[in-house]
């Protein structure tokens, strides 16, 4: 193997495993929040990020032919989707939730613009 077949190499496998690290901070967030849309945030960018990450590694990894043509169309396609997706379905909790009052802080502006929770 030559200077530059090593560097494509370990290009692909940084963003293997940075794919796959971003998979375990969204499944450590979605663990960890308690509420609905928190959890959707983390599981989105998550996937967002994570399919991202792993399929350019696999571009680097396989060349660039038509088989990474066919997987930056799906990144592109994830791109959209994963976003569009999750923002519909948070709308429709947001919508949907009829007591909303233990999941939300209520917070008032004073005078000079900062909240009144500031000085706690």
């Amino acid at each position: 193997m030559n200077v530059v077949e090593w560097i494509q190499f370990l290009a692909g496998c940084a963003f293997l495993f940075l794919g796959l690290f971003l998979f375990l901070v969204e499944m450590i967030g979605v663990f960890r929040f308690h509420y609905v849309l928190n959890r959707m945030h983390a599981a989105a960018i998550g996937d967002t990020l994570g399919i991202g990450s792993c399929f350019l590694g696999l571009i680097i990894l396989s060349g660039f032919n038509f088989t990474s043509l066919k997987l930056a169309l799906v990144i592109a396609f994830l791109w959209i989707a994963s976003p569009t997706s999750s923002h519909l379905i948070a709308r429709l909790e947001v919508t949907t939730k009829e007591d909303d009052a233990e999941e939300f802080e209520d917070l008032t502006l004073s005078k000079e613009g900062e909240s009144e929770n500031d000085h706690i």
